[in-house]
């Protein structure tokens, strides 16, 4: 028996096999995609009400620009694993870069705004969300609270406008969730520093025009930040490939060979790692808000995805199993809503503690993957295209539920907290003899 030939095959392909594909509005009628985004149906309890004016006003405002400008090109983009930098001076003119940074052209935002704006940019696009927070209340925000005057005037205003790109590097490749045993070292020398290390997982770097890093110091051996510029010698970064998620955001290795900072540009105010949490119990309240908009998001989509496709002569949203789902997502989405408002007040008050944004963090991030689970089933196949929003938020919310603190870390943050015993490290093992 002669076996045939893998090339015969190739070479007596249809005259079809090389066609692109039919735009999904073709090859799917019944149902709208992503690209023409859905109204808003998820906002049930009215959440609108506890808003200030200016909060409704910002929400709208991002809410319109999403969806007219990176909702068209965010699966294009999602699916090449490319960033839209035709879209930066869009973002920029939104004014939510900096968030509550008040002065050197920043918008000060209230928290409670500055939230609202992350979630509405998540609710269309989860990595727009992300390369903003990772901007803004990142690595902007370090150089507002622990920078000096001149740092200060001299990068925020330009930052503000999205006109520089700025990263915020702290993860290492041998260290994420133990974030303080980082082991890039800065090195005394004249006129400034020497850095020494590698950096992991970190957004934006791999077209950042400044890089916040964070290094011990060799003569104290504390934390100490740094402000480098993308063109200093010695630094090299490369982009992660074959991510799942937020692939929209550009993620890098990090690699720096005898990289010299002057001293201009070490940031005067981070001199321990207890300095970073000044930034991330803010960053952590707005990481809280990025999966409360993208599960608004696939609410928006699910509900208008049931009432447009019928299967046996009904929309599904007649069936009696699909309404369950839905309002389950909903119900979901309402609660996620109102602990992350009251995260929000907490930190206004000044009463918020690590434990509070670490448990509303996890919380959130959990009831998140159960709703885009049930979103995916209510999409039957489509579930599993990016076309219509769900498959792509199913997938951005796995990093998400990881950085700014594993779900697992942080519920030991809160555990610490209302027990009193801090139980990060393993329990060291004792002989029963």
């Amino acid at each position: 028996m002669t076996r045939s030939n893998p090339q015969d095959k190739i070479g007596n392909m249809p005259s079809y096999f090389d066609l692109p594909p039919l735009d999904v509005s073709l090859a799917f009628p019944q149902a709208t995609p992503a690209s023409t985004f859905p109204p808003c149906a998820s906002d049930y309890f009215q959440f609108d009400d506890l808003l200030k004016p200016e909060e409704q006003a910002i929400r709208m405002k991002v809410r319109e620009c999403m969806e007219k400008n990176i909702a068209p090109i965010m699966t294009q983009y999602w699916e090449k694993a490319e960033f839209p930098f035709h879209a930066i001076p869009k973002l920029g003119e939104l004014g939510i870069a900096g968030g509550t940074i008040k002065g050197y052209g920043c918008p000060g935002l209230s928290v409670t705004g500055s939230a609202i704006a992350t979630a509405e940019v998540a609710r269309v696009d989860a990595s727009c969300s992300t390369f903003i927070l990772v901007h803004s209340s990142l690595a902007m925000l370090t150089i507002a609270l622990c920078g000096s005057e001149a740092q200060k005037q001299k990068y925020l205003p330009s930052l503000a406008q999205l006109k520089t790109i700025a990263c915020w590097a702290l993860t290492e490749p041998d260290y994420g969730s133990d974030a303080s045993a980082l082991k890039t070292t800065a090195t005394k020398v004249e006129g400034g520093w020497i850095l020494e290390g590698q950096k992991r997982w970190i957004g934006n770097s791999t077209f950042a025009d400044l890089l916040v890093i964070f290094a011990r110091n060799t003569s104290t051996n504390q934390i100490n930040g740094y402000i480098v510029k993308k063109d200093a010698p010695g630094l090299t970064v490369t982009k992660i490939e074959n991510k799942i998620g937020l692939r929209i955001v550009q993620n890098g290795d990090i690699v720096m060979r005898k990289v010299f900072v002057p001293d201009e540009d070490r940031i005067e105010g981070v001199n321990s790692f207890q300095d970073t949490n000044k930034v991330l119990a803010v960053s952590r309240v707005m990481v809280a808000w990025q999966p409360i908009g993208i599960s608004m998001g696939i609410y928006d989509m699910c509900h208008r995805y049931l009432k447009e496709r019928k299967q046996f002569g009904a929309p599904l949203a007649a069936f009696q199993i699909n309404q369950q789902k839905l309002v389950q997502m909903l119900s979901n989405v309402q609660a996620m809503i109102l602990v992350g408002w009251r995260l929000c007040k907490l930190y206004e008050s000044g009463k918020m503690t690590p434990g509070h944004a670490s448990l509303g963090k996890s919380w959130i991030t959990l009831r998140a993957r159960e709703t885009a689970a049930l979103g995916r089933e209510l999409l039957g196949g489509n579930g599993i295209l990016a076309d219509f929003l769900v498959a792509k938020a199913f997938c951005d919310l796995e990093p998400i539920y990881t950085y700014e603190g594993t779900y697992e870390i942080n519920t030991l943050v809160t555990g610490r907290e209302v027990t009193g015993f801090a139980s990060f490290k393993p329990a060291t093992q004792r002989s029963r003899m």
